[in-house]
């Protein structure tokens, strides 16, 4: 086995699923899982599967069809709206899109006619995070699409809060997205399966007892895998911090200077750096860099390492400090924010390690 690798826990994995499942259900939601964030691996997946996720969700049509492969039974939702060029992998390999446009809803529809099968979609409904979703205003053009369409099922309205421009989940917006899914019903003479009210992000609402009545419909990734709330900027009081973290094999342990001589350009990024004149201190590269991780969302589980910056294969890591035995080969751990396990879990050159320790 080799590093870089991401290692991850899988029995406190489960838990935290099992955790916000439990939660949702006492409150008559239910849960996607959503897989993106660890590129939808074959053993995250089947975890959320077992342990009550009612659906899965990705926004990458490879990881969803990998998941067909795998979980053949459940029911798989494309959480990006679809591009036009992907519609015939898309019905053919989930059984739901999240939407937005009618003219996707119309191509959907046609490739659904030559295939001679049906789909079913929710529409997005923009409430302030300025991603994607229809206006409230033009739920009508959204509606006459639909009525167009013989093929395709719309079974609910969903919404997004705090990827974009970090508008937060409130109970007001989630009434208003009831009373647009309202409208969608009247218009179109039938109820609405799911009102999909955000992600990890909606949880506060529950545990305070403000979530809407009607609300049935959380897609959560963040809080499964860390334990972690970014738009809350919050840790999740009931779940486990420390599911995952990253292991670096140390490359080099040398005294150097603090502050770089010569003649000072840009580096490998277009950036100046400036580092400040500290004297002649002790440093070590470990075998990861920018093209592997969120360099800003790593940080050393010994607290006196500090993390001076990184090129494209290396961190570079203040140790002065350290007491613990830092050598050539040695193995150095980091706990890993929400960018750093995403560009960790995509990177070929990271190794994905799932585990179930004992005890």
């Amino acid at each position: 086995m080799g590093w870089p690798r991401l290692v991850i826990n899988e029995n406190k994995l489960r838990q935290n699923v099992n955790r916000v499942v439990k939660l949702c259900e006492e409150n008559g939601i239910k849960v996607a899982g959503v897989t993106k964030g660890l590129c939808a691996h074959p053993a995250i997946a089947r975890a959320l599967d077992s342990e009550g996720c009612s659906w899965l969700a990705d926004s990458r049509l490879d990881n969803l069809v990998q998941l067909r492969i795998i979980l053949p039974e459940s029911s798989l939702m494309l959480l990006r709206i679809p591009m036009p060029s992907e519609i015939p992998l898309v019905t053919r390999y989930t059984d739901c899109s999240l939407v937005s446009m009618p003219q996707t809803v119309s191509l959907i529809d046609s490739c659904c006619q030559s295939l001679n099968c049906r789909y079913k979609v929710i529409i997005m409904c923009d409430l302030g995070d300025l991603r994607e979703g229809i206006l409230i205003e033009d739920i009508p053009l959204m509606v006459n699409s639909l009525k167009n369409c013989s093929r395709v099922d719309c079974i609910g309205i969903g919404v997004n809060f705090g990827c974009f421009g970090g508008v937060l989940p409130s109970e007001e917006k989630l009434l208003d997205l009831i009373s647009a899914g309202k409208i969608i019903e009247k218009e179109l003479e039938k109820e609405l399966t799911f009102f999909s009210g955000g992600a990890t992000s909606s949880l506060p609402l529950i545990e305070e007892g403000k979530m809407p009545l009607g609300i049935n419909q959380l897609r959560i990734g963040e809080a499964f895998f860390l334990g972690t709330d970014t738009t809350g900027m919050r840790t999740i009081p009931y779940l486990n911090q420390d599911v995952m973290h990253l292991e670096a094999e140390i490359i080099e342990v040398r005294k150097k200077p603090s502050r770089p001589f010569g003649k000072i350009g840009a580096d490998a990024f277009g950036n100046i750096p400036d580092f400040p004149d500290r004297g002649n201190r002790r440093r070590a590269i470990v075998a990861i860099g920018k093209q592997d991780v969120r360099v800003t969302g790593l940080h050393p589980f010994d607290d006196s390492i500090e993390v001076l910056g990184a090129s494209s294969d290396h961190i570079i890591l203040d140790v002065e400090d350290s007491k613990g035995l830092i050598e050539i080969g040695n193995i150095l751990k980091f706990t890993v924010d929400y960018g750093a396990m995403l560009a960790l879990a995509t990177s070929p050159y990271v190794e994905i390690d799932v585990h179930h320790p004992a005890g």
